[in-house]
């Protein structure tokens, strides 16, 4: 309201002692790209913690499990995300079920989370994510997380080229991403693990 406000989309008249404005200049306004603006300079003003939290959970989607951020904050990269989660909860930009589920409170919400990485770092901030939460499973059976792994990976493509001492193991990975995929009868999904393993 302050920013149609401050461009004289929205006045007070002293006359009719009521608020007026335009209605069809308003609409025509792009306030999608207001609403990203606020969120992300809110977002951007927060600490350092919830922000981490809050750029973990966008590079997941619109949700994840509670359990993903518990191996995360077992990592020293990532030992704040607890803290955060709580910060995230209490400004109501995430919500959690009764199942641990964590979820934006909208759409726009974690597209503004996702701004708070710069663009050139995304694919890095990705496959880091995706490497520590390899590393704290690396052995164990993880279920559906090991999608979250290899998707997390997969995105920082160039970063594996780099890593040559787990490009074996995040192979590996894809492979086993795959073949439960195609448990699943999800064969796109299988797909797609299954060329990013070669």
């Amino acid at each position: 309201m302050q920013s149609l406000k401050s461009r004289g989309l929205l006045q007070y008249n002293i006359h009719q002692k009521r608020w007026v404005w335009n209605e069809d200049i308003i609409r025509a306004e792009d306030i999608t790209d207001n609403v990203l603006h606020l969120l992300y300079s809110k977002m951007n003003g927060l600490s350092g913690d919830v922000q981490t939290l809050l750029k973990v959970m966008a590079c997941f989607g619109s949700s994840t499990n509670e359990s993903v951020i518990g191996y995360l904050s077992e990592s020293a990269e990532y030992a704040g995300v607890r803290n955060g989660l709580e910060g995230a909860l209490s400004d109501g930009f995430i919500v959690k079920d009764e199942e641990g589920c964590l979820q934006f409170v909208h759409d726009k919400v974690r597209e503004a989370a996702y701004n708070l990485i710069p663009d050139s770092d995304k694919k890095q901030f990705h496959y880091h994510l995706g490497k520590s939460l390899y590393s704290f499973c690396d052995g164990e059976d993880v279920g559906d997380t090991i999608f979250l792994i290899a998707s997390q990976i997969n995105h920082g493509k160039e970063w594996i080229l780099r890593d040559e001492d787990l490009s074996v193991c995040i192979s590996e990975l894809n492979m086993k991403a795959g073949e439960k995929a195609l448990d699943g009868c999800d064969h796109n999904t299988a797909y797609s693990y299954l060329g990013a393993a070669l």
